[in-house]
């Protein structure tokens, strides 16, 4: 794999640990729109946070990164990383979701 020459890549991200209740949603929709990210993110009712990314293999690289390490009031455990083979769906916009 050489640069972003068009390869588009989607994972499937649960963040375990306390990253609810403490702005983690919005501040990854926020950090996801800046870096040209789409998707989206909501709660789970186990308490962990699940994020679906689209963008090239850079941009995912540096979100997980963000969302392990990123917000300094989340204490993140866990990040299970999931690629998503194609075909998958296409998204246009990073949002947030209601919790499932």
């Amino acid at each position: 794999m050489s640069s972003d020459d068009g390869i588009l890549e989607t994972r499937l991200v649960r963040v375990r640990g306390q990253v609810q209740g403490i702005g983690y949603r919005e501040a990854c929709v926020r950090r996801a729109r800046a870096s040209a990210v789409t998707g989206w993110v909501r709660n789970r009712m186990d308490g962990s946070v699940e994020v679906m990314l689209q963008g090239s293999p850079e941009q995912l690289d540096d979100m997980c990164v963000w969302l392990d390490e990123g917000m300094s009031a989340a204490l993140v455990e866990e990040l299970e990383v999931t690629e998503v083979p194609p075909p998958f769906t296409r998204f246009d916009a990073f949002e947030r979701l209601p919790t499932l």
